[in-house]
């Protein structure tokens, strides 16, 4: 269509066209999806609706957040085929079922509670602790969201969680579970072992002509020529962008004034505090203080311990206001006398001291040069992406269109599915981090792609060319086949010996004495656990011998065939139960946070069954992408 409408006879030609389509769309009814339970509603909740758009939004931003996460997009068909197209559905329900129980509740939350909460999170603070705007709005933005719909969005979550937290509170996994799992975490093994490589498999002959021949001819799809793709790539990042932006020392001085407390560190100090309710007592203490008596031993007299009085390593932001200005006046080791908080009265002492920093500008210069480039770039991304989709509108392909601009494109000749090139090895160029191969893969030669999000920029591609999957002739692969049909006949040698040498075992043969015969040496592997990696020890044999009993023998296939493995196991150990270790504790709060989501979720069904709920499957299949491809 934008090749069509590249001359006035095709935009006269495409005008035309869409002029009838609208019409025709009017006639049969496009409007329909506003009538009732129509395309544009999705699901309903009681008296929530949920939109076709809005689903697509929420959709859409969920796999931009997973994207994000490993560094790939993630295409509605890979999502659809994981599954995550349902559970999206089912979480976007659930939240709803909630929300709708808040407002039959009555359950509400203020404006300054809502700010008080988002203050707090440290993801927006600075390295001066405080909450930092323009922080704010970034990251925010990077996961998709406006500032007024995180504020939206975090009402909602905090309602929710008045109802969630009140369901899941008092939950404890039982004794006996957690004992139960215990043991079975933190049992050990220990077993001897020998190791059979093609050493031991003997001399292998190589296939008559006719042999590999018909080898070959069983196994022709193993050793096919892969389908080859040439694609072009253009990594359009504030980073990449930045690399060719000047800026001049009267911009960056400028810059530095204006962000000086930033590049600061602030003074820290280790601060104990002994609390008071009563000025009077706070006095009497300091007096004894004077007099000789300790800080600590009055601490002890208040049955304090050392981590109750110790506020830690603090800046002046992380305490009262009151408290930090007489903290940070005194000496180390010195004891203030009693100091009114805003909710104590309190006696205090500094055990140690680190000094803020100050950096000059020299020291800064090339940081701060780097921050304004990239703040500049990231200005640019958006005029870059207009006029490269007007180059795209106008027939170039991704390459073209960079270099009109005078950007960077990088042209990959020829790639496999792996990532590999006709040679075998990876392809270099490509922007680490992220997944160009797979969606190049889904897509075809004049397809324009859109651009997946990447570093806070964009990732473009187009396919330029495809050279099919193509079958082999044995004379181009020879080499290839006669190495794994060997591979394979030694796989099937050692297999054969480990269960020649399983079967003696078991009938009282020694260990040494068949180490001995096979011509390999015994090793051992000392209480390894099951979920453990201990050095040293091949992995197969650690999955091997959990399977087997004290004093039992058994084999394992090594890494890829190429080795096997024969063992005994000859110690079993299951230590006590300490209820009270830091592991144990970690277990509990994992069993703890599975049996609260377990919980929830029956809850939040019994909700859904009450107030009711209708998905429309034709408007979610749509919302997905699954309505394109079926």
């Amino acid at each position: 269509m934008r090749k069509a409408s590249s001359n006035w006879l095709g935009k006269t030609v495409m005008s035309v066209l869409f002029g009838v389509l609208i019409v025709s769309f009017g006639v049969w009814g496009i409007a329909d999806i506003f009538k009732g339970f129509g395309q544009s509603s999705l699901a309903k909740i009681g008296s929530t609706e949920i939109t076709t758009e809005q689903f697509r939004n929420l959709f859409t931003d969920k796999l931009q957040q997973i994207g994000r996460r490993f560094g790939r997009p993630i295409t509605m068909e890979q999502a659809r085929q994981f599954g995550l197209d349902r559970q999206v559905l089912q979480e976007v329900i659930a939240d709803a079922a909630l929300d709708e129980n808040v407002r039959r509740l009555g359950l509400g939350q203020s404006d300054a509670d809502v700010v008080r909460v988002i203050s707090n999170d440290p993801n927006f603070k600075g390295l001066d602790g405080r909450f930092e705007h323009e922080r704010f709005v970034q990251i925010i933005r990077q996961a998709g969201y406006t500032e007024q719909r995180y504020i939206a969005e975090q009402r909602r979550r905090s309602l929710r969680t008045q109802i969630t937290g009140t369901i899941t509170a008092g939950l404890e996994p039982p004794k006996t579970q957690l004992e139960a799992l215990v043991r079975f975490q933190n049992e050990q093994r220990s077993a001897e072992y020998i190791r059979l490589t093609a050493a031991q498999a003997g001399t292998i002959e190589a296939p008559s002509p006719e042999a590999l021949a018909a080898y070959f001819e069983d196994r022709k799809q193993l050793f096919r020529a892969p389908e080859y793709r040439k694609i072009a790539v253009l990594a359009l990042t504030p980073d990449e962008l930045a690399k060719k932006i000047e800026v001049s020392d009267d911009d960056a001085k400028k810059v530095f004034e204006q962000r000086r407390e930033r590049y600061a560190t602030p003074e820290k100090r280790q601060v104990l505090q002994i609390p008071f309710q009563n000025p009077d007592e706070a006095k009497a203490a300091s007096d004894r203080i004077a007099a000789g008596t300790s800080f600590e031993d009055i601490a002890k007299e208040r049955n304090l311990t050392p981590s109750d009085i110790d506020l830690g390593n603090v800046t002046r932001a992380g305490m009262d206001a009151a408290l930090a200005d007489a903290a940070f006046a005194l000496a180390p080791g010195a004891v203030s006398p009693p100091v009114k908080g805003a909710l104590v009265t309190a006696l205090l002492k500094v055990t140690k001291v680190e000094p803020g920093t100050n950096p000059s500008y020299e020291s800064l210069a090339a940081q701060i040069k780097r921050e304004i480039a990239v703040e500049r770039a990231r200005a640019q991304l958006q005029d870059l992406h207009n006029k490269i989709e007007d180059e795209r509108g106008g027939g170039s392909n991704i390459a073209e269109a960079a270099q009109k601009l005078g950007l960077t494109a990088v042209t990959i000749e020829a790639v496999d599915r792996s990532g590999r090139g006709p040679d075998g090895k990876p392809v270099t160029g490509l922007p680490q981090g992220i997944d160009i191969i797979a969606p190049a893969f889904a897509s075809n030669i004049g397809v324009e792609n859109e651009p997946a999000q990447f570093n806070g920029g964009e990732v473009w591609f187009d396919v330029l060319g495809i050279t099919p999957s193509r079958e082999r002739p044995l004379d181009e692969v020879k080499a290839q086949v006669e190495v794994r049909w060997r591979d394979e006949q030694v796989a099937t040698r050692l297999r054969a010996k480990s269960a020649e040498i399983v079967e003696k075992l078991n009938k009282g043969a020694k260990f040494d004495a068949e180490a001995a015969a096979a011509g390999v040496k015994v090793e051992t592997a000392a209480l390894f656990k099951r979920d453990a990696d201990p050095k040293g020890v091949p992995e197969q044999l650690v999955a091997a011998a959990f399977r087997t009993p004290k004093d039992g023998n058994g084999q394992a296939e090594g890494a890829g065939g190429s080795d096997w493995l024969v063992f005994k196991v000859t110690d079993v150990v299951v230590p006590a139960v300490d209820l009270a270790s830091e592991d144990v504790k970690k277990l509990k709060d994992n069993l703890r946070q599975a049996e609260a989501e377990e919980q929830l979720a029956a809850y939040v069904t019994k909700l859904e069954t009450e107030i009711g709920v209708t998905i429309n499957q034709n408007a979610f299949a749509v919302a997905t992408g699954a309505a394109s491809t079926q």
